[in-house]
């Protein structure tokens, strides 16, 4: 029962680790990378898709994504929701290709987004604190009901602070990667 709990405990935490990487990727860095554009939805017959969906999406050059629509029709509306996703990227089409050039960040921004990539770190160690919590609370729980020893419930609370250090420790990483990234002209 107690092996369960910490098997849970780190699954839970691996994900808020994940979670935390994506949503740094999504961060724009001053270069060309098609996560800037994850939070698009484009408008598509009623329905709100991601722009993945409705276009081939490139990198032909460092600081330009082409999207090609799959429908010539759609052009109008992918710009629309370029703009609205509200990414700081200007879209412009020439009939066939949508090209978006990435601007260079400028000091003050890239500033702002490293204080960013700090927030989605520090929401990260805290879901990561609060599964700590909660197997904490459980083994606890065990513990009073006699399920397990007090032995045991302090091996499992040694086992989930050693998982909690380990995956804090991937999230600080993945934000200073972030931040240099972020710096870097």
């Amino acid at each position: 029962m107690e092996q369960e709990i910490l098997k849970d405990t780190e699954n839970k935490m691996r994900e808020a680790v994940e979670a935390t990487r994506n949503d740094l990727a999504s961060l724009r860095t001053g270069k060309a990378s098609l996560m800037i554009l994850d939070p698009v939805r484009v408008d598509y017959y009623g329905s709100k898709v991601p722009l993945s969906q409705v276009a081939t999406l490139s990198v032909p050059e460092p600081r330009m994504i082409l999207a090609q629509p799959w429908d010539p029709k759609q052009i109008a509306g992918i710009e629309r929701a370029i703009l609205e996703a509200n990414i700081g990227l200007n879209p412009s089409n020439d009939g066939r290709f949508i090209r978006i050039p990435v601007p260079t960040l400028t000091e003050e921004r890239r500033k702002d987004l490293c204080k960013r990539a700090r927030e989605m770190g520090e929401k990260g160690r805290i879901g990561i604190r609060h599964h700590r919590h909660e197997a904490r609370a459980a083994l606890e729980q065990m513990a009073k009901d006699a399920e397990i020893s007090e032995d045991a419930r302090d091996r499992g609370f040694a086992k989930i602070q050693e998982a909690h250090d380990r995956y804090v420790e991937e999230i600080n990483s993945s934000v200073a990667k972030k931040e240099v990234d972020i710096m870097e002209v």
